[in-house]
């Protein structure tokens, strides 16, 4: 579908904006390694995705972002600090909402520097800012990286915490889990299978894609997590109190600190929050009125374990966000085979900053 042209000239501006601040102009193929995205993201990439095979290359998908290119491409590199800008169409897959486009531009901005990570995080979010300045917009921030670390502070096996970690962006799922994990019961038909002698009696000849000795495994682990004690009342009530957070950044800052009384896993996130608002704070950015949410961006992209934002049109409701960002710190881990390169950024949707400038 081609792209209206004022699209094009309002991405053109986007991303001179984003080189003056010193970002190299980089370009990613349309058509990138299904591979990638299915280890990082699993199966479930393939219902937000478009997937084909191709003879030479293999599976491949349209890319439905480029933040995973630009880390590869980064990578590769070694060039630190970096900073990159970058401009075209991304694809993905609308199944609860027909009326939302499944082909858009965007254009970006990328930092890796991990001299000073606060410093980065207020810069790409003033920098996005900048770039929507005029618009009647708002924005709204969170932190992955304070709920992970209250999770790895919980006071239950690694197997529970790694589950909980995994579901993270899947917040029914999380919570469900994080029920069962407290409440000490296991669901009456696991019961039945876990107290069997022997589970594959009766069971008939295997079927689907995992061995015999692979469902023994799981079998195992089951067994462990039944015998496992209930995660204690006081430390779901912490999770569900940073998860219930939504106040002014420093109002929740203060939460935080009280809460890091009770969780101590979380106070090097919570310092890390500290220092982000002092650095936003030295650019300019109201820190006293920015929302901040203890839930937010847990419905996104699984890459982001930090800082994230987003900016929304204050009168349309009904719109996507016109921009959005965030910290994905491990993903270059993933991507650098170990070697990890601190990195944030954030896109800017050129097509809703002409709607919402119309409003």
């Amino acid at each position: 579908m081609p792209t209206a042209p004022a699209t094009l000239k309002e991405a053109r501006r986007l991303r001179d904006h984003f080189a003056a601040q010193g970002a190299l102009v980089v370009k990613a193929d349309v058509l990138q390694s299904a591979d990638t995205l299915l280890d990082l993201y699993g199966e479930d990439i393939r219902a937000r995705a478009y997937l084909t095979s191709d003879p030479l290359r293999g599976e491949m998908v349209l890319r439905p972002d480029f933040t995973v290119p630009v880390v590869q491409m980064h990578m590769e590199s070694h060039a630190e600090p970096a900073r990159y800008t970058y401009s075209g169409k991304v694809f993905r897959k609308q199944e609860s909402d027909e009326t939302r486009a499944n082909e858009y531009v965007q254009v970006g901005y990328e930092v890796f520097d991990g001299q000073n990570p606060a410093g980065a995080d207020a810069e790409v979010f003033a920098t996005i800012a900048a770039g929507l300045d005029g618009l009647p917009v708002r924005a709204a921030t969170g932190d992955i990286g304070i709920l992970t670390a209250a999770v790895r502070g919980l006071q239950t096996t690694d197997a529970r915490k790694a589950a909980l970690l995994r579901h993270i962006w899947r917040p029914g799922r999380f919570k469900a889990l994080l029920k069962r994990y407290g409440s000490g019961t296991v669901p009456a038909a696991r019961a039945a299978l876990l107290a069997a002698d022997d589970p594959f009696a009766d069971a008939g000849p295997d079927i689907g894609l995992r061995s015999r000795e692979e469902v023994a495994a799981r079998i195992d682990a089951l067994r462990a997590d039944a015998t496992a004690s209930p995660i204690a009342s006081e430390e779901i009530a912490l999770i569900d109190a940073v998860l219930s957070l939504r106040e002014t950044c420093p109002n929740v800052l203060s939460a935080l600190r009280d809460i890091a009384v009770d969780m101590p896993s979380v106070r090097d996130a919570v310092a890390r929050m500290s220092a982000r608002l002092d650095a936003m704070s030295g650019r300019g950015i109201d820190i006293e009125t920015l929302e901040f949410e203890g839930s937010y961006g847990r419905t996104s992209l699984e890459y982001y374990d930090g800082f994230v934002f987003g900016f929304y049109a204050i009168d349309r409701p009904d719109l996507p966000p016109v921009a959005t960002g965030g910290r994905y710190d491990a993903l270059t881990t993933r991507l650098g085979q170990g070697r990890a390169v601190p990195a944030v950024g954030g896109v800017i949707r050129p097509d809703l900053v002409l709607e919402v400038g119309t409003c």
